[in-house]
């Protein structure tokens, strides 16, 4: 895309290694991007209209210094790989995390399918506490370890399924296909999760940052902090300022208008006070 501004996005992700379109970039970007931009869904909670088009996204993570949901997040980074020669495209899952093994959700999920030296990858740089920091080849039952979990993917007749090692388990993240999705249908999925009442993204706040020694993962008022060594930590948040504060202070969170944040956090139960 001629009118991306690769050097805002450098500078958003604090990046300046190589810049040809190799595994080594790939694997680079896909590092840096989930440390640097926070998933936040603060506008649906707040009612605000979420712009997939390159100017907006470009308006709100570069200039802004936001973060946002994974359509906001794999089109910024798809923008990106493109711009950078990448031969990138996008796809679309059904997420089955907290869902059934044999779930059929909606195809409400973002995520890039990465050519690169004749094999395939998987990107996916938005799905919150679970979000990939490495590429994944699509290779069925490859173990691929990442700075954070051990993934896999596994096929099944139909589509595959992302899976992540958690506490020694495999659980499934989505499942998917190789079926191409374009930006309309990419607007259509992020206008229902932001503007429908069944949406969760209206009534429940999440936010997520990968640090390189561990992922800070928030829903409603719980934040949980998983570290490298394999300890983790949970803390509940008491009153909406605190709220605020720790989205700002250890998750990198830009709150557009705070007061009006913490009334909507009151409105909608998430804290009490």
């Amino acid at each position: 895309m001629s009118d991306f501004d690769l050097d805002g996005y450098f500078a958003r992700i604090g990046y300046g290694g190589p810049t040809d379109p190799s595994l080594a970039t790939l694997r680079a970007l896909h590092a840096a991007h989930p440390r640097a931009i926070p998933f936040e869904n603060i506008d649906a909670l707040m009612g605000v209209s979420v712009g997939l088009d390159v100017a907006s996204l470009q308006d709100k993570i570069f200039r802004q210094g936001r973060g946002g949901y994974c359509f906001e997040h794999n089109l910024i980074f798809m923008h990106a790989l493109d711009a950078l020669g990448f031969t990138v495209s996008g796809l679309a899952a059904r997420v089955l995390w907290g869902q059934p093994e044999d779930a059929i959700t909606a195809r409400s999920h973002m995520l890039l399918r990465v050519e690169l030296g004749g094999r395939i990858y998987i990107a996916d740089v938005g799905f919150g506490g679970l979000t990939l920091t490495a590429p994944l080849l699509l290779e069925p039952g490859l173990e691929q370890h990442t700075p954070h979990e051990t993934f896999r993917v596994v096929e099944i007749p139909d589509h595959f399924r992302l899976q992540a090692k958690i506490g020694g388990e495999w659980r499934a993240l989505y499942r998917f296909d190789m079926g191409q999705t374009h930006e309309v249908d990419y607007g259509v999925a992020s206008h229902f999760l932001s503007t429908h009442p069944s949406s969760h993204f209206l009534s429940t706040l999440v936010a997520a940052l990968a640090l390189p020694d561990r992922r800070h993962a928030l829903r409603n008022n719980r934040l949980s902090t998983h570290h490298a060594s394999g300890r983790s930590e949970q803390r509940e948040i008491a009153t909406a300022a605190e709220l605020a504060g720790v989205l700002e202070s250890q998750l990198a969170i830009v709150i557009p208008d705070r007061l009006a944040f913490e009334a909507r956090l009151r409105e909608k139960r998430i804290v009490e006070t």
